[in-house]
């Protein structure tokens, strides 16, 4: 690759899995409907699910009971834990229908504070595997393991015996040039910051006699800085994402549960807009230097003006705008709270990066320990998500520490 830029595209296209859109001229919002659109953003990594259980119900986890794995959906589900402590591993082979070595590990730990409070420390590592540097003239410069990683810490506290809300820090780190000597622009890691603000719902009822219990949940996650890979002023946005949802669960009787949850989440991230073009079908460019938007709003704005134009800015208007919201929905049934089994189908526009899947999953809780494994089906042949699995193993610290002293 010759410089950061092809680089930073490669490993966006073999992450999130995105066509370009189309550069036909465009006369009307309507013609704009069909056309792809995706809206990308720096460090994708950040919105890969890192645990089976959760990957199992398709990507559904903001509103569902709370485990060691609530930091990456909802950290307010953290006061709302049974146990008193937990540590969780969990591993993705990632894209491997594309490449063999690409992978997210992650690690979670959290602790009861008392009766009414939780904290919780994470950490995810991204490895995009061996790949080998050349020049412009194709000549090697030696082969490199880029990487990203983020540590996140949480605090989730109850506001009533049904209501909590939880805030999250994060620390994020994206070093997709190791150890280069200099390609054009000079390249550096990225860096950035980025916060969590979350709230969870739980409450029991009755329905035809059974006991259920039911969630709602909400969060904002990743609202952050901008991330740059050069010492120039152009910066990328971070996934800043909504994401809202609810669940119910029945007890049918002591050995059988089922649990069903809808979820849905959109990017806070402007969307590039549809810029004038020239005879030459090139982008018009205005007296001082910019692209002059055709439909749309211009992207290049601040952190928090991004965030809330995001609800307006699709250029194909309202109907692009309601394209941008991505759903799931996911069950998960479990038989004497020792063995659960999991399905779930996640769905994305057609022009906003048309995936769409099936996921099946099952766990295992026994004493000390639980197991989680989830495996991906997508539609469509040649899918690079096809053959995903996820695992999953939980460490129940409490029980351990029990055990022990018994």
């Amino acid at each position: 690759m010759n410089n950061l830029k092809q680089f930073v595209l490669g490993a966006t296209i073999c992450t999130t899995f995105f066509a370009a859109k189309s550069q036909t001229q465009i006369t009307s919002k309507n013609q704009l409907l069909g056309s792809r659109n995706v809206i990308t953003t720096a460090v994708p990594f950040l919105t890969i699910t890192p645990d089976a259980r959760a990957a199992g119900m398709a990507d559904c986890g903001v509103a569902t009971f709370a485990d060691v794995n609530s930091m990456h959906f909802n950290p307010a589900k953290y006061a709302f834990v049974e146990k008193k402590g937990g540590l969780g591993i969990s591993y993705t082979p990632w894209l491997r229908n594309l490449v063999p070595d690409v992978s997210l590990s992650y690690i979670s730990l959290y602790g009861k504070i008392d009766e009414f409070s939780a904290g919780a420390i994470t950490m995810r590592y991204f490895s995009l595997g061996n790949i080998q540097f050349t020049d412009e003239f194709g000549a090697s410069l030696g082969d490199q393991k880029p990487n990203e990683f983020a540590i996140d810490g949480a605090y989730a506290r109850k506001l009533s015996d049904k209501f909590s809300m939880g805030v999250a820090l994060r620390f994020i780190y994206s070093n997709l040039v190791p150890n280069l000597p200099a390609i054009g622009p000079s390249t550096k890691a990225g860096v950035s910051g980025a916060g969590d603000i979350s709230a969870y719902y739980k409450n029991d009822t009755k329905f035809s006699g059974y006991k259920t219990t039911y969630a709602f949940g909400a969060i904002i996650q990743n609202m952050g800085a901008k991330i740059s890979y050069t010492n120039s002023q152009n910066k990328d946005f971070i996934p800043t994402t909504l994401r809202l949802g609810a669940s119910a669960n029945v007890e049918f009787d002591q050995y059988n549960m089922l649990m069903v949850t809808a979820e849905v989440n959109k990017l806070l991230v402007p969307t590039l807009p549809y810029y004038l073009k020239n005879k030459r079908g090139d982008d018009s460019i205005s007296a001082d230097g910019k692209k002059i938007p055709m439909f749309g709003k211009d992207a290049n704005v601040g952190v928090v003006k991004g965030m809330y134009q995001s609800f307006y800015d699709a250029p194909g208007g309202f109907k692009e705008e309601m394209k941008e919201y991505n759903w799931s929905i996911g069950a998960e049934y479990w038989y004497d709270k020792q063995f659960a089994i999991r399905t779930g189908f996640f769905h994305e526009p057609l022009t906003k990066g048309n995936r769409k899947y099936f996921t099946f999953g099952a766990g295992l809780r026994y004493n000390v320990f639980g197991l989680d494994f989830t495996y991906l089906v997508p539609l469509g042949q040649q899918h690079p998500l096809q053959n995903t699995l996820r695992f999953s193993l939980i460490f129940d610290l409490d029980a351990f520490r029990k055990q022990k002293e018994y």
